[in-house]
C-alpha cells in the first residue's frame, strides 16, 4: 500500500503524489493515469480515486449528457473567499462547514489554457494558496512542480507542439468543480467527496472532450482560514473504505440526485 502522511516528515515522495491528489488537479489522472514515478505516482491515484479513469488509469470515455434534464434536488450557494491573496487565489472562508466546501471548490478550481496559466503555474498556485503548513517542505513543492511539468509536457504533446511552443489558441484543460457529498463535517475539519468537470481542448476549431471524477478532499481549519490537509484527507479516504465513491455524472443527470450530490453555485 502507498504510504500516506505529513509531506515534511514521511517518505516525501510517497507523501508527495498524496498532497497532489489533495491539491486536487484531477485532469492529472485524466492525462496521465499517475501523478509522477514511483509510489508517488500510486499514492496520487489512491488519493484522487478518481471515477472517471479506467482501472489501467487510461481516460474513460467522454461523458454523455442525458437528453432529459432533471432538476438536481440539493443546491448549495457556497461563499466565496473575503479577498484574494498575492498568487491570485480566494482565501479568507468563513468558519463554517459552507466555508470549508467554498475552500475547496476554489482549491479544485483550475485552467490551463493558451496565452495563461500553465499547469505548473495552477499547482504551485494552490500548493502556496491552499496547503496546509504541515505538509509543506521544499521536497513538497518541488513534487508539485515536477508533476506541473509533466502535465504540461503531456498536454503540449497532445496539441501538436512541443512543451518549448506555446500552446494553439484556443486550447485548455480546466478542472470545475460541480458538486460535493459530505463525509464528514466537525468544526475545524471537514472532508466529502468532490465532484469536477473536466474538460478539455486542443485547439480553437477541435472538438471539446468532457468528463467527470471523483476526488475525496479534506480541510483543516488553520491560523484564521480553510486549508487542505493530507491528514484529514487521508482519515476520510480511511473512512469511506468499503464504500462505493458517488457516481461521477453531471448535475442535470437523473443519476446525480440518486448518487447523493449537492450541486453548487457561489454566493454573490
Amino acid at each position: 500500500m502507498a504510504r500516506r502522511g505529513s509531506l515534511n516528515s514521511k517518505g516525501v515522495w510517497a507523501a508527495g503524489g498524496v498532497a497532489v491528489a489533495v491539491l486536487a488537479l484531477t485532469a492529472v489522472a485524466m492525462f496521465n493515469g499517475s501523478d509522477g514515478g514511483g509510489d508517488a505516482g500510486a499514492a496520487g491515484k489512491k488519493a484522487s480515486a478518481s471515477a472517471g479513469s479506467t482501472a489501467s488509469g487510461a481516460p474513460a470515455p467522454t461523458y454523455t449528457m442525458p437528453d432529459n434534464w432533471t432538476e438536481p434536488a440539493k443546491w448549495a450557494a457556497l461563499p466565496r473567499g473575503e479577498r484574494s491573496d498575492k498568487y491570485g487565489s480566494q482565501v479568507g472562508f468563513p468558519h463554517t462547514a459552507e466555508g470549508a466546501m467554498g475552500l475547496a471548490l476554489a482549491a479544485n478550481s483550475t485552467a490551463v489554457q493558451a496565452g495563461g496559466r500553465s499547469a505548473v503555474d495552477e499547482r504551485l498556485r494552490t500548493y502556496n494558496s491552499y496547503l496546509a503548513t504541515a505538509d509543506r517542505s521544499t521536497q513538497a513543492a518541488k513534487a508539485v512542480e515536477l508533476g506541473g511539468i509533466e502535465v504540461d509536457k503531456d498536454f503540449h504533446q497532445k496539441a501538436g507542439v512541443t512543451p518549448e511552443q506555446d500552446l494553439p489558441s484556443g486550447a485548455y484543460l480546466r478542472n470545475t468543480p460541480v458538486g460535493y457529498k459530505v463525509i464528514k463535517a466537525a468544526p475545524d475539519e471537514v472532508s466529502a467527496w468532490l465532484l469536477a468537470r473536466v474538460s478539455t481542448k486542443t485547439a480553437e476549431t477541435a472538438k471539446e472532450s468532457v468528463t467527470y471524477t471523483v476526488t475525496v478532499v479534506g480541510v483543516r481549519w488553520e491560523a484564521g482560514d480553510w486549508k487542505l490537509s493530507v491528514e484529514t484527507t487521508a482519515q476520510a479516504q480511511d473512512q469511506a473504505q468499503g464504500q462505493a465513491a458517488p457516481e461521477a455524472v453531471a448535475p442535470g443527470d437523473a443519476a446525480f440526485n440518486a448518487a447523493g450530490w449537492t450541486a453548487v453555485r457561489e454566493a454573490s
